[in-house]
């Protein structure tokens, strides 16, 4: 059965100048328009509104979403009272609200917001409003002491359905880390998302910032005090769904990181120190030919992005180098159209959370009035910038197939997109409940699905070719995620202001 399907959200010397431009990979035909960048931030940013959870606010614009969940976290109060989880996001297609990431969305969230807040212009508003939605709820899974709500919904008993969330009579239980069961990825990732959002929060809201920061200081002082992986913790309802494979020093690293910055002191400075040394112990570092990684999973490339805003260091060079279309030291292919193909799953995890962080990187470069040296030969910051450029540029539709990458930006985009919601009629359209196997039909047919996802980001291309195939059937190509879309509110607030 279709519905039984498990989901797995499912990454030189000025060369001269004009040789860099020459070999950015680009399928985009002389004289074609840039894409409406301010058009795809909107769109962006309204994603989030369709992928809410719990009692939705008069504000809600994806109207044909309505309340759901309202009652996540009742069946923790066998272990402790009042427990309201009530809100925040489902990571993709599916009823799940799985912590771990929907933590990584609002660090890189809150960053778009740190490092684009003028670009942002009139969409800031709605990229706090995004933020905070994730926020608010990152305060309630951890509001008990050395103990965070990292889950809610039985993964199985979800995804063994295709039914609306405003429907949902699937088992909502609860997951949780503990000082007995610990989990430092999530905490570390928590502990982040929460410092980074601080930052975010300052000017407009000091109260809230202030209450962000003091329990991200909490929650990763649970991570680093009870150490352990939330995958032997918790097994099976985590694992293989969003599973911890690259292990968690990398999320305390980034928790630490991520406090330095928000405290704008040097308190958390040993515990860098100690978490780049693990991190480096554990990936036996070949700063010139490695494999990079950024994503839910693995945060090390933008650990060392991130602290080279704050002090110089060679990996973050490294890193790159790595992303440069003709250097030698390249740890990820570019299909014939140019979109940089890292991994099998889904793939544009990589392309907008790497495009972020070389533009990030190449700013401060800018900034510094540096450049970097590949292969002997330096790279100016405007190299870094037009390999991001012309990633945006593949996403929005200037590729092979001519097609947008976003639901509903553009005339060409997928139409039949790995998502329940999207896929079945509003409770407008369809008040009556619709049960379990009551969504089959829908999920099968290849009409396109009757609502759209409008800013939704699908995974695309994955197989190192410029092929997309448009089914529900394929969900690494058709599923969106919440945190492919976090790194593109940056991405798009940038080139919307400067091209």
């Amino acid at each position: 059965m279709a519905a039984n399907r498990v989901m797995f959200s499912c990454v030189f010397s000025m060369l001269v100048a004009l040789m860099a431009a020459a070999t950015m990979p680009s399928a985009v035909a002389d004289g074609e328009p840039p894409p409406n960048y301010a058009d795809a931030l909107s769109k962006c940013l309204l994603f989030y509104d369709g992928q809410r959870s719990g009692k939705l606010p008069p504000t809600q614009r994806l109207t044909w979403r309505k309340d759901s969940a309202l009652k996540d976290g009742q069946d923790a109060g066998v272990w402790i009272l009042s427990v309201d989880l009530v809100g925040g996001y489902y990571d993709a297609g599916d009823n799940v609200k799985f912590g771990f990431p929907m933590a990584y969305t609002g660090t890189v969230l809150a960053w778009s917001i740190i490092e684009f807040s003028e670009e942002l212009g009139p969409e800031l508003a709605h990229a706090h409003e995004a933020l905070r939605w994730l926020t608010d709820y990152l305060l309630k899974a951890t509001a008990q002491p050395n103990r965070i709500f990292v889950q809610v919904g039985d993964p199985y008993s979800d995804h063994n359905c295709w039914e609306r969330p405003e429907d949902m009579d699937t088992l909502r239980t609860t997951y949780q880390v503990n000082d007995t069961h610990p989990g430092s990825e999530v905490a570390g990732e928590t502990a982040a998302a929460l410092a980074a959002a601080s930052i975010a929060f300052r000017s407009s809201d000091p109260a809230y910032a202030d209450e962000l920061l003091s329990r991200a200081k909490t929650v990763y002082n649970f991570g680093h005090t009870y150490q352990g992986s939330y995958g032997t913790s918790l097994g099976k309802w985590v694992c293989p769904f969003y599973c911890d494979y690259s292990g968690y020093q990398d999320e305390l690293l980034w928790g630490a990181a991520w406090l330095n910055r928000a405290t704008n002191s040097s308190q958390y400075e040993n515990h860098i120190i100690h978490g780049i040394q693990q991190v480096q112990m554990k990936t036996q570092l070949n700063e010139t030919a490695r494999e990079w990684f950024f994503g839910w999973d693995n945060k090390e490339a933008g650990i060392y992005i991130l602290l080279q805003t704050q002090k110089n260091n060679r990996l973050a060079q490294a890193f790159a180098c790595s992303l440069l279309p003709q250097s030698k030291f390249k740890s990820v292919k570019y299909t014939p159209g140019g979109l940089l193909y890292n991994t099998p799953g889904c793939n544009m995890q990589d392309v907008t959370g790497f495009s972020f962080l070389l533009l990030v990187y190449a700013r401060h470069l800018i900034n510094v009035g540096e450049t970097i040296t590949c292969d002997n030969s330096q790279v100016p910051p405007s190299a870094l910038i037009d390999v991001a450029r012309s990633q945006m540029k593949y996403l929005l539709g200037h590729n092979p197939n001519k097609m947008s990458y976003m639901v509903g930006y553009g005339t060409k985009f997928p139409q039949m997109i790995h998502h329940r919601g999207s896929t079945l009629p509003s409770m407008d359209e369809h008040p009556q409940r619709m049960y379990c196997r009551d969504g089959e039909p829908y999920f099968n047919t290849t009409a396109p699905n009757l609502n759209l996802l409008i800013g939704a980001v699908v995974g695309g291309p994955n197989d190192g070719t410029d092929n997309f195939l448009d089914s529900r059937y394929s969900p690494n190509q058709t599923e969106p995620t919440t945190y492919v879309n976090a790194p593109l509110v940056g991405l798009l607030a940038y080139f919307n202001k400067n091209g």
